[in-house]
């Protein structure tokens, strides 16, 4: 897979989201950073309607910190506005994980405008910090829930 390659299927995880006064900035619009924010919320809700939530992953021992992101901006979002973060599973590895992610708005006429896309990708570690194989079990559900690249 080209790591710049944001695969997102029709059948992608959606969460729907109101922007808070708190997430923009003094422009009015959402600061650049707070779309890493929206990619957890999208990436935590998505895990959690599989059965598989991040608590669980921790009562094993384990975590998945992010350890590379893209994002590319296309236009902003505002306060008040109902945005849709679109979250897919595209790739599981031994030790790693990737998720694409899209931001869109949904315009009047029921179009959706891009706002932002990217990824995330996480390691698997122990509470030590050190790299660890995603043990068995999670690692078949993450399989089936991925979305392989056409």
């Amino acid at each position: 897979m080209s790591k710049m390659l944001i695969t997102i299927p029709d059948t992608a995880f959606r969460l729907r989201h109101r922007v808070i006064y708190g997430d923009t900035d003094a422009g009015g619009v959402v600061y650049n950073g707070n779309y890493l924010r929206y990619f957890e919320m999208g990436r935590t809700e998505m895990m959690r309607s599989h059965d598989m939530p991040y608590s669980a992953i921790e009562q094993m021992g384990l975590i998945l910190p992010v350890t590379e992101t893209y994002l590319r901006y296309k236009a902003p979002a505002r306060y008040d506005d109902l945005i849709t973060i679109i979250t897919a599973l595209v790739e599981v590895k031994k030790v790693s994980c990737r998720f694409d992610y899209k931001i869109v708005l949904e315009q009047e006429d029921k179009q959706e405008q891009l706002l932002v896309k990217g990824f995330t990708i996480h390691a698997c570690v122990n509470r030590q910090g050190r790299l660890t194989p995603l043990p068995g079990p999670v690692r078949l559900a993450m399989e089936q829930v991925c979305v392989q690249p056409g």
